[in-house]
């Protein structure tokens, strides 16, 4: 499969001024710009920076970042599912995973995730996906939002809801391990119905083995 980048960018305002949400961002590109250090969730700034980079060199992967002047402050980013997750196991070339999305305290509140979720969803080539996240809410930032676990999770679906992902079952175990877990996806418009087949034998990997 052909793995189509298009770039696209908006200028969003918000209270402490206004935002560039641009991508997908080249590898090259991304080195050249500074990562906030309050970009924190899933590990130091200095190795989020440097993941990005090496996801915005794959083939299929994404990067569409929101950036004040040179400073990214928030990101998204698209590859394959990690190939110890039961969304691999079908070797899909046309299921991608958006596997994260962060936004540093400041700007939160600001419209800027679903932001970067639109910006991300401008380019055509993603109704060639199947596009999936799993929400875990150990992952969530509970405290520093000062949500509770259900109204973070509605809050993540509103946002996601934006760029057409929505709700979907799954007996996936370590979703069905908290009920605030969850499964999101959106099928894009040019996505074989073969493909579809395929997908909900993963997503409902037990019903399917009898």
């Amino acid at each position: 499969m052909k793995h189509i980048k298009r770039y696209y960018s908006k200028e969003i305002d918000t209270p402490h001024g206004k935002l560039i949400i641009e991508g997908p961002v080249t590898p090259e590109r991304l080195a050249e710009m500074d990562f906030h250090k309050d970009l924190i969730s899933f590990r130091t700034p200095e190795k989020q920076h440097k993941a990005l980079i090496e996801i915005a060199r794959f083939p299929e992967g994404r990067i569409i970042v929101a950036r004040d002047g040179n400073v990214i402050i928030g990101y998204i980013t698209f590859h394959y599912p990690d190939p110890l997750e039961r969304w691999s196991e079908g070797n899909m070339e046309n299921l991608l995973e958006l596997g994260a999305i962060e936004v540093i305290p400041k700007f939160r509140g600001a419209s800027v995730g679903k932001n970067l979720v639109l910006v991300s969803m401008m380019d055509d080539a993603m109704e060639d996906y199947i596009i999936i996240t799993t929400e875990y809410y150990w992952h969530w930032d509970l405290k520093g939002t000062g949500l509770n676990v259900w109204d973070y999770r509605n809050m993540l679906e509103r946002v996601m809801n934006v760029g057409g992902l929505k709700w979907s079952a799954t007996d996936d175990p370590e979703i069905c391990s908290h009920p605030a877990n969850c499964l999101m996806v959106r099928i894009g418009k040019r996505v074989s119905d073969e493909s579809i087949q395929q997908f909900d034998r993963l997503r409902l990997k037990y019903r399917y083995s009898y």
